[in-house]
């Protein structure tokens, strides 16, 4: 319950009930429980600090270009076009930059919004916006496209698919109906309300609405044929109190079939997730971070971090793998050094700023069975980073990393440096 939104406009009037579902005595049953067995004190973290603080197969390039305060929203490396090749998003400035070379400034235009997420196809652009990235019930977020690859954000170049959106947060496009046109799953994470829904384009520059799930909390969402039909499947995470994997199987003409494959305590802040086959037995497993400490529990957690669930083809899944991170926000799986497997970099926005600075960045350098040694970089203590991508930055073939600095919120535990003087990003340049 909620008393600061009781009278939120932007909430329906039967949001809340109009009475009580517990009475005095099933409340006060309910937190006697709570407090009889939730624990003084939580336990430190089960490993080690990190003592490799030169990154292997990497270089660490800081751009010369500076923002003052930077607070980059989205940052994505377009490895698949000329131009540009580096796109980021910062609230404070407003604007969209863009890099066709990082020795030289950025173009931007005005980002009229909250950009945090964009996906490029069939000679368009799509662009994600938050509206609000403070928490908030309003329904502020859009979604829209543009034409070519010059991204141009104005009445004139931009065309809606979706409006009113309670602070969408990422997209992915597939043709979800065999009707031969792209369609959009948008993760609307919200407040109190949100949900995951997918916009059919219905071929006259309209695009409809399916809700998959009426739920706050859609963080991230990917569609793969998993079940090898030949239809496109969708995968999401859910975070924001019934925390979770869900797999929507296609089952044809727009029906999906529903099941959690995963479930994480609420607790747990559920940040991000990556589909790859870890063992190479052919099935998707599952990469994913927990480390979203800004609700109401902003203690450092020991069960915060990167964690790996193998899949044994049913889509039943067991966790092989766990490497603690104070505030762990995001990890992606590639093989960086071209040995054939998987590694892992990985961000946290909620690191334990003050004992252990090294957090925010950590790479995992994949060593077989589930053995990985970890590697940071003193550099990665300029910023706080709240974004990341990976992609062939210079086309050598090689994939590159970048970090975002979002330097301007506030921190359960107390940097030692000042993120506000840092580089807007970091290109972490692949060597190997």
């Amino acid at each position: 319950y909620y008393p600061s939104f009781r009278n939120d406009p932007n909430l329906d009037t039967n949001y809340y009930p109009s009475k009580p579902l517990l009475n005095a005595h099933e409340w006060q049953m309910i937190m006697n429980y709570y407090l009889a067995t939730s624990p003084d004190t939580l336990t430190a973290q089960a490993r080690t600090r990190i003592a490799n603080k030169t990154l292997p197969g990497f270089t660490v390039q800081l751009p010369s270009y500076r923002l003052d305060t930077p607070a980059l929203s989205f940052i994505k490396i377009n490895g698949g076009s000329d131009e540009p090749r580096l796109l980021f998003n910062d609230i404070i400035k407003n604007r969209l930059f863009s890099f066709s070379n990082l020795s030289s400034d950025p173009d931007s235009v005005d980002a009229s919004g909250n950009v945090v997420d964009i996906v490029f196809h069939d000679n368009k652009y799509v662009i994600c916006d938050i509206g609000q990235l403070n928490p908030t019930n309003a329904k502020f977020g859009k979604v829209y496209y543009g034409a070519g690859t010059r991204i141009q954000i104005d009445s004139v170049h931009q065309f809606p698919v979706a409006q009113g959106l309670a602070r969408p947060v990422s997209l992915a496009f597939a043709d979800l109906n065999s009707d031969k046109r792209a369609d959009y799953v948008v993760c609307e994470f919200g407040n109190l309300t949100g949900s995951l829904s997918w916009f059919g384009d219905q071929g006259n520059g309209t695009y409809l609405r399916h809700i998959l799930s009426p739920l706050p909390g859609a963080l991230k969402a990917y569609i793969v044929d998993h079940n090898k039909d030949g239809l496109p499947d969708i995968w999401a995470l859910f975070s924001q109190g019934s925390e979770g994997i869900i797999v929507y199987t296609n089952m044809g003409n727009g029906r999906f079939h529903q099941e959690k494959v995963l479930s994480f305590p609420s607790v747990y802040g559920s940040s991000y997730f990556e589909l790859s086959d870890f063992n190479g037995d052919g099935f998707l497993d599952i990469v994913y971070t927990c480390g979203d400490n800004a609700d109401f529990s902003m203690v450092l957690k020991p069960y915060h971090g990167v964690y790996i669930f193998t899949n044994d083809g049913k889509n039943k899944f067991k966790q092989d793998f766990f490497y603690p991170i104070h505030g762990c926000f995001k990890a992606i799986a590639r093989d960086f050094d071209k040995d054939g497997d998987q590694d892992i970099a990985t961000i946290a926005f909620f690191a334990d700023y003050t004992n252990q600075p090294e957090e925010g960045f950590v790479y995992l350098q994949n060593k077989g069975q589930f053995k990985f040694d970890p590697y940071t970089f003193p550099e990665s203590q300029l910023g706080r980073w709240l974004t990341m991508d990976a992609g062939d930055i210079d086309g050598d073939g090689r994939i590159d990393l970048v970090l975002g600095n979002f330097s301007v919120r506030p921190s359960e535990t107390k940097p030692r440096q000042d993120w506000k003087k840092g580089p807007p990003f970091i290109l972490l340049r692949n060597i190997n």
